[in-house]
């Protein structure tokens, strides 16, 4: 289990793979963000984009994914803040394979909370083309390694 101190400044995290369905922008959108281009593919043809795309809410609910199976899980992370520069670069269409990495831009000491530390990454998420389709920088709590 991944504690702060696991990590280092420009280490990179590659993020497992997610193969995106057609069912899955579908249902995310019908639930979240219906607008036509993510909810039917007749009227997502005629769109600017061509055809069915995901909402970039999806993407990013797709990249929490990706985050937690590569290595959040087997760490001692106690949550985030939030995160910052987030940009939809490309549309993400039905059966995009995405893949990524998270590098490590900055980690700092609590000050208030001597028991953690804080991790920022920039993150980038690309299609089976390595074309760019998302960026943003994240900010997590890790827990230290008890002395």
């Amino acid at each position: 289990m991944n504690y702060f101190e696991s990590f280092k400044l420009d280490e990179i995290y590659p993020l497992k793979d997610y193969k995106v369905s057609e069912a899955e922008i579908l249902e995310f959108a019908n639930k979240y963000d219906p607008q036509s281009y993510h909810t039917d593919p007749i009227a997502a043809a005629e769109s600017p984009f061509g055809s069915l795309i995901a909402s970039g809410w999806h993407t990013a609910a797709i990249f929490m994914r990706m985050q937690c199976d590569s290595f959040l899980n087997q760490s001692h992370c106690l949550g985030s803040p939030g995160i910052d520069r987030l940009r939809w670069i490309a549309p993400v269409r039905p059966g995009d394979s995405l893949h990524g990495e998270n590098k490590i831009i900055q980690l700092r000491q609590s000050k208030s909370k001597p028991d953690r530390g804080i991790v920022q990454s920039g993150v980038s998420i690309y299609n089976q083309s390595n074309e760019l389709v998302m960026t943003l920088e994240t900010t997590a709590f890790f827990l230290r390694r008890p002395q």
